[in-house]
């Protein structure tokens, strides 16, 4: 499959989404509808990791003010959070590698991913309050991912920040020299390759489960996931037998 705006790779279970509508990948309608034709195309794949990169100097600059306009912004709302339902239906674990800006939904899209690699020269923010308007996906997951405060700060004044700050929020997981963020990003996604794809996707569903609002129900969700679906696997079995067998395990879910 081929697109305009965007770039595909699929190798060994590894699924990578590049941005290419350079220099700042500016998020329209039309691109959008690509990324979210590309996950589509994942769903019936057996996809360990999910990589966001993209080319030029920005990650991305932030959706195309013009189309939050007149009769655009319904159908922009729409497609835009649509690559956020979908990323949620797959189970691969989401990864970013930010090199440059990411900015109004250009943020959201790489803090959106489970985990994030970000240059020294990565900047992170939500400007949209200056123009008006508030981030909807940032409202959603700032107050998860770092502190309440800290997270409404971030939304109510559309400050722009530092890789390091972000990293000091815990927004971001790693923040490496520029010149080295292509085998940084390698070499921090080859952690997750050794293990069991299924048993990852599990691991992270129940992660999801443990951010419910009431810990009582999120524990029951954790232990339903973890005897009803982990347990059942092969690869949970493989990996408890491994270890009493003093031997590397064989995974059947790669």
């Amino acid at each position: 499959m081929s697109f305009q705006h965007i770039q595909t790779e699929l190798n060994d279970g590894i699924a990578t989404i590049i941005l290419n509508r350079e220099p700042l990948n500016v998020l329209n309608i039309a691109m959008m509808k690509e990324i979210n034709l590309a996950l589509d195309s994942l769903k019936e794949e057996k996809v360990k990791l999910l990589l966001f990169k993209a080319k030029g100097k920005a990650f991305s600059a932030g959706v195309d003010v013009g189309e939050h306009l007149g009769d655009q912004v319904e159908e922009m709302i729409e497609v835009f959070h649509g690559i956020f339902r979908r990323m949620d239906a797959l189970p691969a674990v989401s990864v970013a590698s930010v090199q440059g800006a990411a900015l109004g939904g250009g943020c959201e899209l790489a803090l959106y991913c489970d985990l994030v690699l970000a240059s020294e020269k990565a900047k992170f923010g939500q400007p949209e309050i200056q123009v008006g308007v508030f981030p909807p996906i940032a409202a959603l997951i700032f107050p998860r991912i770092t502190s309440r405060k800290k997270a409404l700060e971030l939304i109510l004044s559309g400050e722009i920040i530092s890789a390091q700050e972000a990293l000091s929020l815990g927004l971001v997981n790693k923040v490496v020299p520029n010149e080295t963020l292509e085998e940084e990003f390698e070499k921090f996604c080859g952690k997750f390759l050794p293990m069991s794809g299924l048993v990852l996707a599990l691991t992270k569903k129940a992660f999801q489960a443990g951010l419910m609002d009431n810990q009582d129900q999120g524990l029951k969700a954790i232990e339903k996931i973890y005897l009803q679906d982990l347990m059942q696997t092969q690869d949970a079995e493989e990996g408890l037998k491994a270890f009493l067998d003093k031997r590397k395990p064989v995974w059947k879910e790669k």
